[in-house]
């Protein structure tokens, strides 16, 4: 019997676009014969809808998403259906279930509101298993100060770098000028905390951009981080899968014409190449056997140190003297980094089915935990069956 697998896609995010051609490539790629799909799209706000017009990219570009109807889900543990929503013909007390037991959620969602460990509470709540990270593996790759520091933690390469809340920019902004200026030389980048796909962000090369740049990146998060630039580097990036310590590296990929930031137009626009002559990404990147080792393991070490599980995306920067230092990490990558793959003989469909089962195996693993204490037990575990006395 096929499972039923929920593509999630879309959200209340500035990479809404991104993760709408994610959750469609999910869905036209999807092993057929062995899952059936149900599509759910969260728009821009925030309402949950699903029918069948959202398999087709075309009906985004041209507006023809008539069909759809409003959904939600509840979170009650192993309630895995979802149901009309109030505004749906029947009202609040109508109760229909639209769908009944899905079987797997795969959120294609990117950024804010998806990415960030928020929605994966939702899914912790129902009990219901889902690809990717888990609440913390998610929030922690999204935060770019506590990704850093974990990886600084576990003795990773990362630049220098400080952070700030805006409340503070905002009542002692001097201050907090000269305390970059004090801990860090120019040229620097200035940061969002939690946003991607460069939005935000901007190079700093003296006190007055310095000032503009967090001018700019205040208006998208209240933590904003200060990084070191590299001088003229280049951008590697690899992606990791699996779960625990069975974990497998992919190809390594240069993205080409990378000029210290890649803007959201050269990920998601100009990007959809696989690096052939003339295209936009050179996979494998030409960076010798032995720097593509040190990296496919850096990367490894960086996706088991968040408790990463699934399938996640590692950049890194390369230095004019070939150091490497980890940029970031994206636990649920554009177009699920396909292409890193496919020279690993993994197909997209392949990709998804292994996504798909380490969900699952994930979720098996959660609920061999215990949630309430049995003093009886404790006490045959710990004093070998006999009785504590009191």
């Amino acid at each position: 019997m096929k499972k039923r697998v929920g593509v999630i896609f879309g959200g209340r995010s500035v990479e809404h676009e991104v993760s709408v051609i994610t959750g469609i490539q999910i869905m036209e790629n999807i092993d057929k014969e062995k899952y059936d799909i149900v599509p759910i799209y969260i728009n821009k706000e925030g309402r949950w809808l699903t029918g069948d017009s959202l398999f087709k990219f075309e009906n985004f570009k041209e507006n023809n998403l008539k069909d759809l109807k409003e959904i939600v889900f509840t979170p009650f543990h192993d309630d895995h259906n979802f149901y009309s929503h109030p505004n749906e013909k029947g009202g609040l007390f109508s109760n229909k279930k639209i769908v009944e037991n899905i079987d797997v959620i795969f959120p294609a969602l990117h950024g804010t509101n998806g990415e960030d460990g928020t929605i994966q509470g939702l899914f912790e709540l129902m009990n219901i298993p889902y690809v990717g990270g888990g609440v913390l593996t998610s929030s922690v790759g999204m935060d770019k100060i506590l990704m850093k520091d974990v990886f600084k933690a576990n003795e990773l390469p990362v630049v220098d770098y400080m952070w700030f809340y805006r409340s503070e920019w905002e009542e002692h902004k001097e201050e907090v000028l000269k305390i970059i200026e004090d801990k860090l030389k120019y040229p620097l980048f200035v940061k969002p905390a939690n946003l991607g796909s460069s939005v935000g962000i901007s190079k700093a090369v003296d006190n007055e951009s310095l000032d503009r740049a967090i001018e700019i990146a205040i208006r998208y998060d209240r933590k904003i981080i200060i990084e070191k630039a590299v001088e003229n580097p280049r951008e590697i990036n690899c992606a990791v899968i699996g779960y625990d310590n069975n974990l497998m590296a992919s190809l390594c990929e240069e993205p080409l014409g990378f000029d210290e930031l890649l803007s959201y137009e050269d990920k998601y626009v100009k990007s959809n190449m696989k690096g052939a002559k003339g295209e936009r990404r050179r996979i494998p990147a030409d960076i010798g056997e032995a720097k593509t080792k040190e990296i496919e393991e850096i990367a490894m070490k960086a996706f088991h140190s968040i408790d990463g599980r699934g399938n996640a995306r590692i950049d890194f920067l390369l230095d004019e003297e070939n150091n490497v230092y980890i940029n970031e990490i994206n636990t649920m990558p554009g177009s699920i980094a396909y292409y890193l793959w496919e020279g690993k003989s993994i197909s997209f469909k392949e990709l998804v089915n292994r996504m798909i089962d380490i969900g699952l195996k994930a979720h098996e693993d959660k609920n061999k935990n215990m949630y309430s204490y049995d003093v009886d037990l404790f006490n045959k575990v710990q004093f070998g069956g006999k009785a504590r006395k009191m």
